[in-house]
């Protein structure tokens, strides 16, 4: 049984325990937040012990530790919990900033103890299953990439000021994504971004719309399209074309409900947001983690993953704000 101890108390935090919870073979021990009443609240719906993040980090009887903390605190915690002899799961990004990132790196790896980044997408039902396919040589060589990443609606302004802007915060899943399915990080990134939401967005020193190029040495690229706006839902689409035909995954609708009539065929609008297209995503990241300590093999998405998808969003920023096509950096 692994005993978990929970650092971040707020709405991922909150997914998090769930599953932590569920697991048969996780408990969840303790439970710690910057702000204490929620840190309560949420421990005694399971059972679990409210304490600071150093209690965690300090008690030889928590083997793991998942950190759902503001993300300018992950690099410092993951450090910590290393040191501390614990496995982690931290949330993404590992930093907002590149250079930390690969101190982070660092300094983790040398205690040998396993660290895994919480790029959830990867273990979506319908993207693992396309990765399975493509794998499995179903379309042959992979030559182009496109990635659809629309959010229904922009988060709140001061959210927006403080995540580290749309290429490190929204896109750098989609990021993953492409270094996923394309077996590294590319060569070159060449972005645009654009304040067509929101000016509030774009007085924040952000972009709420943009689209991105990467280039991989051999020729293959891969195209990713952002926006805080899709007045229709959560849309989240992947085409991946081999040499040998298309690979594809689509929506996830509100139900699977079709009309066909004289006047047309409609259906559902994809679900709304990120909760309800990927609960069971997290689900199984986590059993994923899990089942990766128990056998002490090696971690589904490594932390050196984590901070390779930062340096093409670290690219991709550059890109945006100079016009030019720029080199992305190797991830130590």
């Amino acid at each position: 049984m692994l005993n978990v101890g929970l650092l971040g108390a707020g709405r991922i935090g909150q997914v998090h325990a769930v599953n932590i919870a569920g697991h048969s073979n996780s408990h969840l021990a303790a439970v710690s937040d910057v702000h204490e009443p929620a840190a309560v609240a949420l421990a005694s719906k399971f059972g679990a012990q409210a304490t600071s993040s150093d209690g965690i980090l300090a008690d030889p009887a928590i083997d793991a530790v998942l950190i759902a903390t503001s993300t300018d605190t992950h690099s410092e915690l993951i450090e910590q919990a290393t040191a501390a002899g614990k496995a982690v799961l931290c949330e993404k990004p590992v930093d907002l900033s590149l250079s930390r990132a690969q101190a982070c790196l660092q300094a983790a790896s040398a205690t040998g103890r396993p660290v895994m980044v919480g790029f959830n997408r990867r273990f979506d039902p319908n993207f693992s299953a396309l990765k399975a396919d493509f794998d499995a040589g179903a379309i042959g060589k992979g030559e182009m990439l496109a990635i659809t990443s629309f959010d229904p609606a922009p988060p709140p302004l001061d959210y927006v000021k403080v995540s580290g802007g749309l290429f490190r915060d929204m896109m750098i899943h989609d990021f993953d994504m492409a270094c996923w399915m394309m077996g590294g990080a590319p060569e070159t990134v060449t972005a645009k971004g654009a304040c067509l939401v929101d000016r509030e967005i774009g007085a924040a020193g952000d972009v709420d719309t943009a689209a991105v190029i990467l280039n991989w040495p051999d020729g293959r690229m891969a195209v990713i399209r952002n926006s805080r706006r899709a007045v229709y839902g959560y849309d989240q689409r992947l085409e991946l074309l081999g040499s040998d035909g298309l690979l594809s995954a689509g929506n996830v609708l509100e139900s699977t409900v079709e009309k066909a009539t004289a006047d047309g065929v409609s259906s559902a609008k994809p679900t709304y947001f990120f909760l309800e297209r990927y609960m069971p995503a997290y689900a199984a990241e986590w059993a994923a983690f899990v089942e990766a300590v128990a056998n002490g093999s090696d971690m589904p998405v490594p932390l050196a993953e984590g901070v390779a998808a930062l340096a093409v969003a670290d690219a991709a920023a550059r890109s945006a704000e100079t016009g030019g096509t720029i080199k992305v950096e190797a991830a130590s």
